[in-house]
């Protein structure tokens, strides 16, 4: 006997198959817009130069002009993030 029951199990079916299509194409998108990585504020003078695109002697350079302002603890030196987007908006044309 045909009963009620029966005649949903294929749209279940249907629903499940593309509930999981929908979460297969839209998870990596959701994955790309929420990064797992904490950035932080402080650069060292290397990942400065990265950040850049120069070389560490070059952001020496620009910390011995006074043209970037500088964290320092102890021998450290650190830069702020903010401070180096603040540096290229003023050498920005």
């Amino acid at each position: 006997m045909y009963t009620l029951q029966d005649r949903d199990q294929p749209l279940a079916a249907l629903v499940s198959a593309i509930a999981a299509e929908v979460v297969k194409q839209i998870e990596p998108k959701l994955a790309s817009l929420t990064p797992n990585v904490i950035q932080p504020a402080l650069l060292t003078v290397k990942q400065a130069g990265d950040y850049l695109g120069r070389t560490e002697q070059s952001v020496q350079h620009l910390i011995f002009e006074k043209q970037i302002p500088v964290v320092r603890s102890g021998r450290r030196v650190h830069l702020r993030r903010t401070d180096l987007d603040r540096w290229i908006e003023g050498n920005t044309y």
